[in-house]
């Protein structure tokens, strides 16, 4: 039973985090909102002219951009809590129903993952070189996102075990 708490405090952790950044995002909206512009404009890198193009300056794609931040950690952190409530409705049922309560929560931790390792390492660090932007760079800070979901992810999937009662 442990393993099984253990699962839904972390999911739920993870929901917390979603939820609260989105928040920050809106209540705080012009702070993070101008990281996006400098990191889609690339005018704080030292990226040649072939990697220039892909500068986004449009004010408009900004702001949809960063929506779309806002928007996907509201709902991968909404997805964890819902699926934490799922699991905890499950801890004490058999191994295969608490497994087959984890897919809520499975999808937002998945989510969140693909948020920081797509969005920010993938599109904002190599695309937009954000890498190079000594002010702008919130590489390190992704990281820590997408290596806590994603231990929390692996953790919440490992399949649970048939224990008679001792669990």
């Amino acid at each position: 039973m442990i393993l099984r708490i253990a699962k839904i405090l972390l999911a739920a952790s993870a929901g917390v985090l979603g939820l609260l950044t989105g928040v920050d995002n809106i209540v705080d909206y012009p702070t993070n909102l101008e990281v996006v512009r400098h990191v889609m404009s690339m005018d704080t890198t030292h990226a040649h002219d072939a990697l220039m193009g892909r500068a986004i300056y449009s004010d408009a794609l900004h702001r949809l951009f960063y929506w779309g931040i806002i928007a996907t950690e509201i709902v991968y952190g909404g997805l964890c809590l819902i699926g934490a409530l799922r699991l905890f409705g499950a801890r004490a049922s058999s191994a295969a129903s608490f497994d087959e309560a984890k897919d809520i929560a499975l999808a937002g931790l998945a989510l969140g993952f693909g948020l920081y390792f797509f969005g920010f390492m993938i599109i904002g660090g190599e695309w937009f070189q954000m890498w190079q932007s000594e002010d702008w760079n919130l590489q390190e800070a992704a990281f820590r996102f997408i290596g806590c979901i994603g231990v929390v992810l692996i953790f919440v999937a490992l399949p649970e075990a048939e224990r008679g009662g001792s669990e």
